[in-house]
């Protein structure tokens, strides 16, 4: 069956920015650089475009948000077995804003944020899994 090229597209889109997302993530952890707040704010960016992309498939529309817990929340009405790693997910939406100004608490552990990129990574794994194969990047 022929999907819509337009939903194709956008889903796409949305896998390709989470995928992005994460390979920066997974740069700025380097022993060279060790930047472990900005790679948790792309572990963050990932999940909630991996959710995004998810819902786009599925033609639910969403506000716009960083709240992992609201997108999935809406993602696991349409696929129930996304439950689990959302739960697990969840506490990357403060990384959104966390540790990215002054005044903010003390700099996450590189063990802290590989953790978190590990979620990201499982998360946009188990959306990708999920979706049919003409919108896989």
């Amino acid at each position: 069956m022929r999907h819509d090229p337009a939903r194709v597209a956008d889903t796409v889109g949305w896998l390709r920015k989470a995928k992005e997302d994460l390979d920066i993530a997974k740069e700025l952890l380097k022993p060279a650089k060790t930047l472990s707040g900005g790679a948790v704010f792309h572990c963050q960016q990932a999940a909630e475009k991996a959710l995004k992309a998810f819902l786009v498939w599925y033609d639910v529309p969403f506000r716009k948000t960083h709240d992992v817990k609201e997108l999935g929340d809406a993602c696991v009405k349409i696929e129930a077995t996304l439950k689990e790693i959302i739960a697990r997910a969840v506490p990357l939406t403060e990384y959104a804003w966390k540790f990215r100004y002054p005044g903010e608490p003390a700099e996450l552990t590189k063990r802290e944020a590989r953790a978190a990129l590990a979620v990201a990574r499982a998360l946009y794994h188990a959306v990708v899994s999920r979706l049919p194969g003409e919108v896989k990047p």
